[in-house]
């Protein structure tokens, strides 16, 4: 299995700066690529400190120029906020630039507050995503195409801008049947946050995922997947529950924008707590936080329960800071992968 980084690239306090949010987050790349992670993944939001990354393709972009060998992913590509033809042309451009590195991940996007503000139904998203990558099989496996679907009319039509070998590697974001179902179908990579939870929701999460692929025919065994975790190295209880806080901090916003439930002061979301919330300690036992030996006894338990053939670590997190990300970055490389390689086994050659 493989492992990647992951930016979500937020603010926690007031008056951040994007430019050196952005800055930490290119440095943690490039940091990636020397310890030898394997994919790093920008995600994208709009219109508040959740995420000041609106466009992953030019975080990606950017990256590619000081980076080597790492893939660069994005997670995701909120595809109903973009005008199709735009966007493929953008992708096919960024895959360029990265050299053939570029790995796109996709979702049908759940916030009502970016939708309403793009001027798009969020009841088409899904739909809307189905068709545009109707299109994406067309236009890099055909020098023209044209499309005539329910939302996007095209006619006979070149994208200019190719990848550099062939269309990059699809994988897919969500906790909906509906997108499971998708990725079987076409042979997207589904993926997934673990939120506040631990290996249960994992395995559960694994077996949903699985029933999909039943549905469709195919051989749930062979589901590749990847998991999205926060991680952090904390040495004392007080740094675990901070850490633990600021992951709660973000969690709470994704919930309260997925549900229409969002307080706004300006710029800035207001947090307020979630139903059914978990308390803090709680967050922290479940989460991938603690000294070295204790994530890496936490991780192979999840590793057990979801079998991912890849985990995308969540290093920094609303006001987390930018140094104990790369630290917790570096422990993970030289310390916590060689104890859960020593109770599984190499994790290279693991779910292969």
């Amino acid at each position: 299995m493989e492992f990647g980084v992951f930016s979500l690239m937020g603010y926690r306090e007031r008056g951040a700066s994007t430019k050196q949010i952005l800055e930490e987050a290119a440095e943690q790349t490039r940091i990636a690529d020397q310890l030898g992670y394997d994919i790093a993944w920008f995600a994208e939001h709009h219109f508040s400190n959740y995420c000041v990354c609106p466009s992953p393709l030019m975080m990606i972009a950017h990256c590619a120029a000081t980076t080597q060998r790492i893939r660069l992913g994005s997670a995701v590509v909120v595809i109903p906020l973009y005008e199709p033809v735009r966007l493929l042309a953008e992708i096919g451009m960024t895959d360029a630039l990265c050299d053939g590195r570029l790995i796109l991940g996709i979702g049908s996007g759940y916030q009502p507050y970016e939708f309403d503000r793009f001027d798009v139904d969020l009841k088409n998203s899904k739909s809307m995503t189905e068709e545009f990558m109707d299109m994406y099989d067309l236009a890099f496996t055909q020098d023209t195409f044209s499309y005539d679907g329910q939302h996007f009319k095209l006619p006979e039509t070149h994208i200019s801008a190719r990848p550099v070998n062939q269309p990059p590697e699809i994988w897919i974001a969500g906790d909906n049947p509906a997108i499971h179902r998708l990725a079987a179908r076409r042979g997207y990579i589904p993926m997934f946050t673990g939120r506040f939870n631990g290996p249960d929701y994992l395995r559960t999460m694994r077996e949903n995922i699985e029933s999909s692929w039943r549905e469709e025919g195919l051989d749930p065994t062979s589901v590749p997947l990847g998991i999205q975790r926060f991680m952090c190295v904390a040495n004392s209880r007080k740094a675990a529950l901070e850490y633990a806080d600021n992951a709660r901090h973000q969690m709470r916003h994704a919930a309260n924008l997925r549900r229409r439930e969002e307080v706004m002061d300006g710029a800035m979301l207001i947090e307020t707590p979630t139903a059914n919330e978990p308390p803090l300690e709680e967050i922290a036992d479940n989460l991938l936080i603690g000294d070295c030996e204790t994530i890496a006894e936490k991780l192979v338990a999840e590793i057990e329960a979801g079998k991912p053939s890849h985990m995308m670590f969540h290093f920094q997190v609303g006001s987390s800071g930018h140094a104990s990300a790369i630290e917790t970055m570096e422990k993970f490389q030289s310390d916590i992968k060689p104890l859960v390689e020593k109770e599984l086994g190499p994790l290279d050659s693991l779910n292969q």
